[in-house]
C-alpha cells in the first residue's frame, strides 16, 4: 500500500513559515525558522525535503533567489512545486475587505489559520507567527486546489468534503 501523499506549504523568506498537511486532510505540523542567510536556508531545505514523510507537493509563496533554492532541491527529488503569490490565496480564502491592507491581512490570516488548526490540526497554538499563519493558509489553498479538501470550512460527516484516498 502506498504511503499517503503530503503537501508542504512555505511562506518564503529568511523568516520561513512552514506547514505540512496530509491528504486526509490533516495539519501534521507547522513552524517557523529564522535563518541568517541563504546558505543556511539551502541546508534546511535539503534536510527538510529528505525527512519522512516526504512531501508529494510543495506550494510556495514568493519568488526570487530564495524560491530558486526550493525549486532546485524539489527538482532533484522530483517533487512538483507550485509557486504562488499572496493575492492568489487571499482572493480565494478572504473577502476583499479582509485583506485591504497589510496589517489587516496579517490579522485575518492569524484568525483563519487558527480555525484551520482547530479543524485540521493536532495541537493548539500557543503563539503563532505571521509567517507560520500564512504558511498554513498557503497549505489550505493547496488542499483546495488539489481537491484534498472540497470546501472551506469543511462540513463534518460529509464524505464529499474530503478527497478519496
Amino acid at each position: 500500500m502506498a504511503s499517503p501523499a503530503h503537501l508542504l506549504a512555505v511562506d518564503l523568506g529568511l523568516h520561513t513559515g512552514l506547514a505540512l498537511f496530509s491528504a486526509e486532510p490533516q495539519l501534521l505540523w507547522y513552524r517557523s525558522h529564522h535563518l541568517p542567510n541563504p546558505q543556511k536556508l539551502k541546508k534546511m531545505i535539503a534536510s527538510l525535503l529528505r525527512q519522512s514523510p516526504q512531501p508529494a507537493y510543495i506550494y510556495i509563496e514568493g519568488g526570487g533567489q530564495l524560491a530558486d533554492l526550493w525549486s532546485k532541491e524539489a527538482a532533484r527529488l522530483a517533487i512538483p512545486i507550485k509557486q504562488i503569490q499572496a493575492e492568489q490565496w487571499r482572493r480565494q480564502l478572504f473577502f476583499d475587505r479582509q485583506h485591504a491592507n497589510g496589517p489587516l491581512a496579517k490579522r485575518e490570516a492569524d484568525g483563519l489559520a487558527r480555525q484551520v488548526i482547530d479543524r485540521l490540526g493536532i495541537k493548539q497554538p500557543t503563539g503563532l507567527r505571521h509567517d507560520t499563519a500564512e504558511a498554513i493558509l498557503i497549505g489550505l489553498y493547496g488542499l483546495l486546489e488539489l481537491n484534498w479538501l472540497a470546501a472551506w470550512p469543511p462540513q463534518p460527516g460529509r464524505p464529499s468534503d474530503q478527497h478519496d484516498s
